[in-house]
């Protein structure tokens, strides 16, 4: 059992487990032949395999390097060494089934064990530190764990095994996190994907993919990537982020909340239109919340990603095509499909081609109140992106009369920005009215309107209501949902929240 059995004999066996087999030890085998000659287990020796160089002769090569990078770099090969270690000289069939709390106490123990043997100086936080490590190396997504436990992260871009950036406050900052190399970095890469029943290689360097929490996740590797993988991970907050929160976060003013919050409980189709990384997802999760519980969503994304606030939501998501190029399922069959399970509302994740005349047809056959978002600058923007989308079906229908279908279909375009300085803002909601001649008629309800820069380049702006009702004004009021006195009446909006009480509570 190697050099730790004593340790690992000394715990209570976990349930179910069977009485430890002697581990294979044979000097010189490389990482595929230990995979091989091991069973099945909870952890498997090939995940995550010490560096092939030398770490010690990698550092010197980086001596130019600040103290910092290369303390962080000696303490990254320090782990990834003993982790190397552990796998080579434990028994892993004796850590099957094991509870977490307990194989991280057996990994404490080991990692003292050795620190003893090899009079390494690291104190009880060090030792906590590097235990932490290698167990999240053994059962996580290793050095990512940290930055996905950080709730003051929303992003995170990997340029590299060598080069790891984090979004805090809407602004980004290089992180001292860092792989061991590019061949660790994909090991966590594969773990991803494969969890979600999909693969990235050679013949396909392109993923999109989901983590446990519903985090989105892309990745490009070579020959895509040039300099190494690119992975981009789109955190989304453990409690969904709700309008009131919103409101308070001064994304948009309590009004214009309210306002949305009736429209989409009175079935208005709300489409939601913006730029990467503005908060459409968001935006779009927060408004689920004004849905009734008896009613029937159905998802459909390409990524499995939207915290809907309903106990009725069926999921489903695209499948990419497998290794000989066939079976691939496409969002415009599964919007297809969607119409034959009963939904009283359609949800689409994100519009970005053929599927957009389909998920029109829907909204204009009795789906009311389905929502999407889609890509673009202004929602004159996304109301021409729709139109160019149905051309890619290669649809026989003219011009005008695709027109007609989304003047019918849409009723308001909500805009999410992200400005320059990292806030998100609601900058434009927008009301299709109509076709006058072959041009569809569209209104702006409330805008925001940049006004200054102040101190550190910090946009200022204000929210105006431009005094215009709107058309759907007699859809909420004859649903008896009720709106503020003066909410269409030109003015500056006041920001923050105007009421003790949730959009819940006052929205019944």
């Amino acid at each position: 059992m190697g050099r730790f059995s004593k340790i690992l004999s000394s715990n209570t066996p976990a349930k179910g487990a069977q009485d430890p087999k002697p581990s294979v030890q044979q000097p010189g085998l490389d990482i595929d032949e230990k995979k091989a000659l091991g069973p099945e287990s909870l952890i498997k020796a090939a995940d995550i395999a010490p560096p092939q160089t030398n770490p010690t002769e990698k550092f010197n090569e980086k001596a130019s390097e600040s103290p910092a990078v290369k303390e962080t770099d000696q303490w990254l090969a320090q782990k990834v060494r003993i982790h190397g270690k552990i796998i080579d000289e434990i028994d892993l069939t004796a850590l099957d089934g094991l509870e977490k709390e307990d194989l991280k106490d057996k990994i404490i123990a080991i990692v003292k064990e050795i620190a003893s043997e090899e009079q390494m100086r690291l104190n009880a936080k060090e030792i906590d530190s590097l235990a932490d490590g290698i167990y999240h190396e053994m059962t996580g997504l290793g050095p990512l764990e940290i930055l996905l436990q950080d709730e003051a992260v929303s992003d995170i871009l990997i340029n590299g095994h060598e080069q790891v950036y984090v979004e805090k406050g809407g602004e980004l900052e290089v992180s001292p996190v860092r792989f061991a190399n590019e061949a660790h970095l994909l090991r966590i890469v594969n773990r991803i994907v494969s969890q979600v029943g999909r693969r990235v290689d050679e013949s396909q360097p392109l993923c999109d993919a989901r983590l446990a929490d519903g985090s989105r996740f892309n990745v490009a590797i070579r020959p895509i990537a040039v300099d190494g993988p690119l992975v981009s991970i789109r955190k989304f907050s453990k409690s969904p982020l709700t309008l009131d929160k919103l409101v308070g976060f001064e994304a948009l003013p309590d009004h214009v909340a309210h306002f949305l919050w009736a429209a989409c409980k009175s079935r208005c189709t709300i489409l939601i239109s913006g730029g990467t990384g503005s908060g459409k997802t968001t935006l779009l999760n927060a408004l689920s919340q004004s849905i009734s519980h008896k009613e029937r969503l159905i998802t459909i994304e390409d990524a499995a990603e939207l915290q809907l606030q309903q106990p009725h939501v069926a999921r489903m998501e695209t499948r990419p095509p497998n290794i000989e190029g066939n079976g691939e399922i496409k969002q415009r069959e599964l919007v297809k499909n969607a119409l034959r399970m009963r939904p009283e509302r359609v949800i689409l994740g994100e519009v970005r081609g053929e599927e957009a005349f389909d998920m029109l047809q829907a909204m204009n056959t009795g789906h009311e109140g389905s929502m999407a978002t889609l890509h673009a600058n202004t929602p004159r923007d996304a109301v021409t992106r729709l139109e160019q989308m149905v051309a890619m079906g290669d649809m026989k229908i003219s011009p005008e009369a695709v027109s007609g279908q989304i003047a019918s279909a849409v009723h308001i375009i909500v805009q999410a920005t992200r400005l320059s300085d990292g806030q998100r803002k609601i900058t434009y909601v927008s009301e299709i009215t109509g076709m006058e001649g072959k041009v569809i008629q569209m209104q702006d309800l409330f805008r925001y309107v940049r006004t200054g820069t102040g101190p550190e380049n910090k946009v200022i702006g204000e929210f105006r209501c431009m005094g215009i009702r709107p058309k759907c004004l007699d859809l909420i009021t004859t649903r008896n949902i009720p709106l503020p006195e003066g909410l269409f009446e030109p003015r500056v909006m006041e920001t923050g929240r105007l009421s003790e009480l949730s959009f819940k509570e006052r929205m019944g």
